[in-house]
């Protein structure tokens, strides 16, 4: 029942531009340097590595497959699967759960994308006082400002929508295929000014040579996260962009190179921002604050810094707008099969609703900063709305919809069905991978599911 719609990619190609797309996003750029720089560097760097390969990458060639084999968003997917299964019409609620992921990390998403239209407007003008202080202070200045947050959350989503709306092949397909190279020549332009105004050695040491002695098992723990989050995996986009795949294109070889240019990018980014960090002796431990506080104080004092600040913040604006649109795709194609809504409308009644639900995000870093909807609880003590939403996206429905959908793939589909549709050359591997998704990667999921309850 693949393609029930008759909508496919043009190409092969084109699905993997999208897929990476859908992938890369602020994880790989924003957040996987500064994990790196809190977690100790290349050792890190390597157990990730084999994260991303026994654990990710079997769980994605499932999403892949579940998409083109139910021909449609995650819970009409879910349940068609299911059906062809013989199994019962409940599975189709890990779809529902997928979407419902997806969905609100949208709605925060959106919010802190707008951060980097604001800094291309910011590095533009140059960030003036080049001392870290003064640029660290700019940063708290805008997130203070719910009225600046405001508008560059509705600019942000409104691109967004925009290229949603008009479709597969006149909006997604079209912004993709120009915005990836783009993306990956920005990136390539960035480690090249690296490379000669930074501490390129230092950087190279930092990010793959490895000492073991700092890895524990929470360091662990966070590279398992890194890698499952950073991949999109139990998000239902790529099930949702699965669903417009050919028949004779290869979920498998999809899958490998969707998660190793996702892989590269974050590496890329790391050779693109510690030469900068350590060549103007800055922390690379900065945590959160490395992209919008420490580097731009680097920018303001190195030559060409204004034009390679607007490029750097314009790559981070392509790789977000590229992982919204995959993000809010699922919702509207479920609204255009489940109630035959037209693109537009479901554009427009979602998109609304995701960024109302986005100032929840917004006044979390101002007005709302001191309000703990479940502070009762002692685990939720600390948490606002923000970060509610971020925890039980994260570190509860991504997991136990990775989980799920392993067990489901694993256990209540025929082999000989999943041999067949993934076409694994290599018997012996085909195995392998089965009783990957069968048992370890479940059991790997249900380790960090349990470490952050």
């Amino acid at each position: 029942m693949a393609q029930a719609s008759g909508k496919t990619w043009s190409s092969g190609f084109t699905f993997i531009l999208a897929a990476v797309g859908a992938a890369v996003g602020l994880g790989n750029i924003w957040k996987f340097p500064y994990v790196v720089g809190v977690s100790g560097g290349g050792a890190f760097v390597l157990v990730y590595l084999g994260c991303v390969l026994f654990i990710a990458i079997p769980i994605l060639i499932v999403e892949l497959w579940i998409g083109r084999a139910g021909g449609h968003s995650p819970p009409i997917a879910m349940a068609n699967v299911a059906k062809q299964a013989g199994r019962s019409g409940p599975w189709s609620l890990v779809g529902y759960m997928a979407m419902a992921v997806g969905y609100l990390i949208a709605t925060y998403y959106s919010v802190i994308a707008g951060w980097t239209l604001a800094y291309i407007v910011k590095a533009g003008s140059g960030f003036g006082d080049a001392a870290p202080s003064a640029v660290a202070q700019k940063f708290d200045d805008l997130l203070a400002n719910p009225e600046a947050l405001v508008a560059w959350h509705t600019a942000f989503m409104i691109i967004a929508l925009f290229i949603v709306g008009r479709g597969l092949k006149r909006g997604i397909e079209k912004v993709v295929t120009v915005l990836m190279p783009a993306l990956f020549a920005m990136l390539l332009l960035m480690i090249g000014y690296a490379a000669v105004e930074g501490d390129f050695p230092a950087a190279i040491s930092f990010l793959f040579s490895a000492d073991f002695s700092k890895i524990d098992s929470g360091t662990v723990l966070v590279a398992i996260g890194q890698a499952f989050f950073s991949i999109s995996v139990a998000m239902g986009l790529l099930m949702t962009y699965g669903s417009y795949v050919p028949k004779n294109v290869s979920l498998t070889k999809s899958a490998l190179i969707i998660a190793g240019a996702d892989t590269l990018v974050a590496l890329l980014a790391g050779l693109m921002i510690f030469p900068l960090v350590f060549g103007n002796n800055l922390d690379p431990g900065d945590g959160p604050g490395l992209i919008f506080k420490t580097l731009p104080a680097a920018f303001a004092g190195m030559p060409g810094g204004r034009v390679f600040g607007v490029v750097f913040f314009v790559l981070l604006a392509f790789a977000a707008v590229t992982s919204l649109i995959a993000i809010i795709e699922p919702i509207v194609r479920f609204a255009e099969g489940k109630w035959q809504m037209k693109r537009r409308n479901g554009v427009l009644i979602f998109g609304s609703l995701a960024w109302a639900i986005g100032l929840l995000t917004v006044f979390s870093f101002n007005i709302w900063s001191g309000i703990y909807p479940l502070g009762h609880f002692d685990v939720f003590a600390t948490k606002t709305p923000f970060d509610l939403i971020d925890y039980f996206t994260a570190n509860v429905m991504m997991p136990l919809g990775g989980i799920l959908m392993a067990l489901f793939a694993g256990w209540m589909v025929k082999p000989q069905v999943l041999a067949d549709d993934l076409s694994f050359n290599n018997k012996a591997l085909f195995t392998i991978w089965l009783w990957m998704i069968r048992v370890v990667v479940p059991l790997a999921i249900l380790w960090v599911l349990w470490d952050s309850l």
